[in-house]
C-alpha cells in the first residue's frame, strides 16, 4: 500500500496569486498544484499525495494559532503517513509557516514531517532543532534540486534507512549519537591537537554552539528628556527613492533629513520594499515608520527631541551580514549626533530578520532599541531584546479598517508602548504586549 502524504504550500505556489492574496485562509486545493505534482513524480509509486494544503503567508503568520488548528483539522481527514511543507527558499513568512506547521504535524500525528528552505530563512533558526529542514538555494531557481533532495530524504526515512546532515543535506540538529570508535577518546584528542598545532586540517567531533546575543542596554530614565532616532528595515524612503535602494537584497541603507517635515505623506515618501503589497505603506508611510506620532509627542513634551535624520533599508531577502553592517554603520551616525535611544520598525519575514539583526548591532554599540514588528517570533529568534508587537505585516503601525483618526490612535498607543519599553529595565528578551 502506498504511503499517504500531505503537501503544504503557500498561496503563490498554489497559483492563486502573490501579495494581494497573502491573506488567503487555509484550505485544501481542489486539484494538485504543479509543484505538488512534481513532488509526486519525484517520490514515485511508493507514495501517494492525497492532498495539498494551501495557506496565505500573511494569514498564517498573523493568525498562527487559528491557522495551525484549521490546518491540523484539514490534514486529520486524510490520515496521512507523511508530511512535506514547501520548499520555502528565502521567503521569510513562508519559511516560518512551513517550519511551524511541520513541527505541529509531527507532534500531533506522530508521523515523519520535513520541509526545506534557505539557511538564512528565519524559519530555519526557529525550527531546525524540531524538524528536518533540507537546505536549499535562496530562490526558486533552485527548485529542481530542492525537490530532489527533499523527496530523496523522504524516501530514505520511509524505508527506515540511516540519514545524516552530511549525506542528506538537511540542517544539523545538534544531536549526539553513541558509536564504537576504533581509537579511544584521549588518543583522538591528542591527534586532533597535534594537527591543530601543526596547522593541518582537522575536523572536530563536537561542534560548539554559537550564541549571538547582545546584553540589553540600560533603560532610559525619562524619555521626555532624551533624543530618539527612527530606523526601519521596511524601506520607507523619500519620494522617488533617491538612493535607488533595491526592493530585495538591499546593498545599502539611506540617511534622510526629517527636520523640515512633520509627517510622511504619499507626496513626500514611499516604500522601496518588495515582497509584500506596498499599497498601504505608499498611501500612508507612517503606517510603517510613525513619524507623525513621534513629531507630535515631541511637541507634547512626551519625547525630548527627534534626531534630524532617519535611516532606512529594505529587509526583503537582505543577508544577515549586510544587516549587521548597516546597523553598525548607523550606530556610528547615532553616536556622532548624540542620540540616546532608537525605535526600529519592520514589516514581513526576512524584513523582521534584517531589522532584528540591525537592532542587535545598534544595541551592541550602547543604545537601547525597541523593535516594533508583527512577526515577533522571528525577532526573538534573531535576538532583539525589547520587542513591541504590531498590527499587520503590510501596515505594522496602522489599521486600514479604521478611520484616519482611529488609525492614528492605534499608532499612538503602539508608540507609547515602545516608549514604555525603552524606560523598562530588562535582563532578558521581553515582548511588551501591553
Amino acid at each position: 500500500m502506498a504511503i499517504k502524504l500531505v503537501h503544504y504550500i503557500n498561496q503563490f505556489y498554489a497559483g492563486i496569486g502573490g501579495e494581494e492574496v497573502a491573506d488567503t485562509k487555509a484550505h485544501i486545493a481542489n486539484t494538485l498544484p504543479p509543484i505538488t505534482e512534481q513532488v509526486q513524480k519525484q517520490l514515485g509509486e511508493d507514495f501517494e499525495v492525497v492532498a495539498t494544503v494551501v495557506c496565505g503567508d500573511s494569514y498564517y503568520n498573523e493568525n498562527e494559532k487559528e491557522a495551525k488548528e484549521t490546518i491540523l483539522n484539514l490534514i486529520k481527514e486524510y490520515e496521512p503517513d507523511f508530511f512535506i511543507a514547501g520548499p520555502a527558499f528565502n521567503a521569510g513568512r513562508y519559511g516560518v509557516a512551513a517550519g511551524s506547521i511541520t513541527k505541529a504535524v509531527k507532534e500531533k500525528f506522530n508521523i515523519p514531517a520535513i520541509t526545506g528552505m534557505y539557511v538564512e530563512n528565519p524559519g530555519a533558526d526557529m525550527y531546525k532543532k524540531d524538524v528536518l529542514i533540507v537546505e536549499t538555494k535562496d530562490s526558486a531557481a533552485g527548485m529542481r534540486k530542492a525537490l530532489k533532495a527533499i523527496t530523496a530524504l523522504a524516501k530514505k526515512i520511509a524505508k527506515n534507512e540511516e540519514i545524516s546532515p552530511e549525506v542528506d543535506n538537511y540542517m544539523a540538529q545538534g544531536l549526539r549519537k553513541n558509536y564504537f570508535a576504533d581509537e579511544n577518546g584521549s588518543l583522538r584528542a591528542v591527534k586532533m591537537l597535534l594537527k591543530k598545532v601543526n596547522g593541518e586540517e582537522f575536523e572536530t567531533e563536537y561542534e560548539m554552539p554559537t550564541f549571538d546575543r547582545v546584553i540589553p542596554a540600560a533603560a532610559i530614565k525619562d524619555v521626555s528628556k532624551i533624543k530618539i532616532a527612527l530606523v526601519t528595515s521596511g524601506g520607507i524612503v523619500p519620494k522617488g527613492n533617491p538612493d535607488k535602494i533595491e526592493s530585495s537584497s538591499a546593498s545599502k541603507f539611506g540617511r534622510y533629513d526629517l527636520s523640515k517635515i512633520d509627517k510622511f505623506t504619499s507626496e513626500n515618501a514611499q516604500t522601496a520594499h518588495g515582497g509584500y503589497d506596498p499599497t498601504y505603506a505608499n498611501q500612508n508611510p507612517n503606517r510603517v515608520l510613525p513619524l507623525d506620532v513621534i513629531k507630535n509627542m515631541v511637541k507634547e513634551g512626551k519625547i525630548g527631541s527627534l534626531h534630524d535624520y532617519y535611516y532606512s533599508t529594505v529587509g526583503n531577502g537582505t543577508a544577515i551580514a549586510s544587516a549587521k553592517k548597516y546597523g553598525e554603520e548607523i550606530a556610528e551616525f547615532l553616536k556622532e549626533d548624540k542620540v540616546d535611544a532608537v525605535i526600529l520598525t519592520s514589516t514581513w519575514g526576512t524584513c523582521t530578520r534584517c531589522g532584528a539583526t540591525m537592532v542587535k548591532a545598534i544595541e551592541n554599540a550602547g543604545f537601547p532599541v525597541v523593535h516594533m514588528c508583527t512577526i515577533t517570533p522571528i525577532s526573538m529568534t534573531i535576538g532583539a531584546n525589547r520587542i513591541v508587537p504590531t498590527v499587520a505585516i503590510p501596515y505594522p503601525l496602522g489599521n486600514i479598517d479604521l478611520t484616519e483618526d482611529e488609525e492614528y490612535d492605534v499608532r499612538y498607543k503602539l508608540v507609547e508602548r515602545a516608549l514604555k519599553a525603552l524606560e523598562t529595565e530588562i535582563e532578558d528578551q521581553t515582548i511588551f504586549e501591553n
